[in-house]
């Protein structure tokens, strides 16, 4: 029994950023809704972030191991924190991307963050090897006195940051939806028989697109229900081989003897 006298936790999804992952809190009894700003606790102490979810309560047993509490709803005081901390992540982005071109480094600056309590400004970048950036450390702890960390970031986590649409004409997935980077092979796109252009299956970051992991499974699953393509196959009309298979809609591609193709549900063949 927890202390409302109800069984289970109370758990509320919590996003610090608006395409961020999406994490699970404690909400300890704070009335919240969908949309609410809350200060959270952190490993790196308390941060603003927003109501993701509605509340919902959770056996003892399904609830993830070192689960952090909401610590209250932000108060105005807390929104000013934010709007002077958002400002202060503009003018570190544009002084440290000023340093890095005048310091001619092979990196290039994608976002800055601020913690909550300024007690550290942390600069994501994307680079194709390693960079000594021993020097801009020490202009950028010189100009905010305070805690500095660069991080390296790879092109996903920038593509998800920096945004923008789909080949598809779509916005990106891993901006609108994807709370995780799931991994996408070559062999996702063969077993889909896609055309292997660069240009046709990689997304905005470069990389192979996410949504070729999307269907995979099923395109695997309902290749084994099919007959395979060159196999002989008995239909009421006669003898024919297998010429080709729609995935999609679940039926082969049947060239008889006669030399008509017919397209067949694969429960009309032996």
């Amino acid at each position: 029994m927890d202390q409302t006298g109800e069984t289970g936790i109370s758990i509320v999804g919590i996003r610090f950023k608006a395409r961020g992952k999406e994490y699970s809190f404690d909400a300890a009894g704070i009335p919240l809704k969908k949309g609410d700003r809350a200060i959270v606790d952190t490993e790196n102490g308390p941060a603003i972030a927003v109501v993701s979810t509605e509340v919902r309560k959770l056996e003892r047993s399904e609830v993830p191991e070192n689960l952090k509490k909401v610590v209250r709803k932000a108060s105005d005081e807390d929104l000013d924190t934010e709007r002077h901390n958002t400002a202060l992540e503009e003018r570190a982005f544009d002084f440290c991307d000023g340093r890095i071109r005048e310091r001619d480094l092979p990196m290039k600056l994608i976002d800055v963050e601020c913690l909550f309590d300024k007690s550290k400004i942390v600069f994501y970048f994307t680079a194709d090897s390693r960079v000594d950036f021993r020097e801009l450390v020490k202009d950028l702890v010189q100009e905010f006195r305070s805690r500095i960390e660069l991080r390296q970031i790879w092109v996903r986590s920038e593509a998800r940051i920096v945004g923008g649409m789909g080949v598809c004409g779509r916005e990106l997935c891993c901006v609108s939806f994807l709370n995780n980077f799931e991994p996408v092979s070559i062999k996702m796109a063969k077993e889909q028989n896609m055309l292997l252009n660069p240009e046709k299956i990689s997304g905005r970051c470069g990389r192979l697109m996410c949504c070729l992991a999307f269907e995979y499974n099923h395109y695997c699953e309902t290749k084994k229900a099919l007959p395979k393509c060159g196999m002989v196959v008995q239909a009421d009309r006669g003898r024919g081989k297998v010429v080709r298979q729609n995935i999609l809609a679940e039926t082969i591609m049947v060239a008889f003897d006669d030399g008509q193709e017919v397209e067949m549900s694969a429960k009309d063949v032996t």
